[in-house]
């Protein structure tokens, strides 16, 4: 779905930006015809690919990523980014089957048709000072970019928790340090709320010029995730400034606002696990908050 703002102040030039929503539909149900069949109903053209019928996206088969494209042409569903889990070990971890994977990933994005592939820049050791695994974050992000330039991908870095990249600092510094047009950045509010960091305008400034592609979610300041507006991470703010700016990019929904399939692979944390299931009403919540903050552009 295009969503499309016009707005105006006193009689100055209209301001057009464009927010293509998008979601991981996979918080609706684990089978793909079900996340299909909600996103038709709610008129959204886009999905986020990372649970497929109970199955994460980076370890589809090639029989089962063709499948999964001609469901996708079936519905009128594209991919707007993979959903990827690569850069998700610690950085102690043997990174040789992980390159691997990668390559598995971008064979996926390119069936898939979409340049985009959702990435992180790898756990900390509990208790350590990320500055010590500095130089090893950075080679392995090189390493990762360079495949991308080879295949014509764009990897982009989310700001996950307890990984190098969770403060905005540290993100900057490694768009800073391995600049690459194969290099861009997922900003998603609530896990910057969930690591401390103030989100705007701080973290928002600092990376604004990375800034090609949204996760939309909220968080409290005890780190409870609550639909877009309804916690600190100053959605209203960030999309108010991308719409100065006119943005044109995705904006993907990531509710977890309860449990899903596959959901112990992607947290550290338990405290998910024990949230009521999610589903197809978790998602409208997530869909109408995100709708309501558009409208008031």
């Amino acid at each position: 779905m295009y969503y499309n703002t016009i707005t105006t102040e006193k009689g100055m030039m209209a301001i057009s930006a464009h927010f293509i929503i998008s979601g991981f539909s996979d918080e609706i149900d684990e089978k793909i015809e079900k996340q299909f069949a909600c996103l038709n109903r709610l008129g959204i053209s886009y999905f986020e690919p990372r649970g497929i019928n109970g199955k994460n996206i980076a370890d589809l088969t090639e029989q089962e990523r063709k499948s999964l494209k001609r469901e996708m042409d079936a519905s009128g569903i594209k991919a707007s980014s993979i959903g990827s889990p690569i850069g998700k070990i610690r950085i102690t971890d043997d990174f040789a089957p992980h390159l691997e994977k990668l390559k598995q990933v971008m064979a996926t994005a390119q069936t898939l048709d979409t340049k985009y592939i959702r990435i992180f820049s790898f756990f900390i050791p509990k208790g350590e000072d990320p500055a010590r695994y500095r130089s090893r974050v950075m080679e392995r992000m090189a390493k990762m970019l360079e495949l991308a330039e080879k295949e014509g991908v764009v990897l982009l870095h989310e700001n996950e928790k307890e990984i190098y990249g969770d403060t905005a600092r540290r993100c900057k510094d490694i768009f800073d340090s391995v600049p690459s047009p194969a290099l861009g950045c997922v900003f998603d509010p609530a896990n910057f709320v969930q690591c401390g960091q103030e989100v705007y305008p701080q973290a928002y400034d600092l990376l604004s010029g990375h800034i090609c592609y949204l996760h939309i979610k909220d968080a409290k300041e005890d780190g409870t995730v609550v639909p877009a507006g309804y916690g600190c991470g100053g959605l209203r703010d960030v999309f108010a400034r991308l719409a100065e700016r006119k943005y044109h990019g995705f904006v993907s929904l990531e509710p977890h606002l309860g449990s899903f399939t596959g959901l112990a692979e992607l947290e550290q944390s338990d405290k998910m696990l024990k949230l009521e299931q999610s589903g197809e009403d978790k998602f409208q919540i997530a869909y109408d908050a995100l709708q309501s903050i558009l409208e008031e552009l």
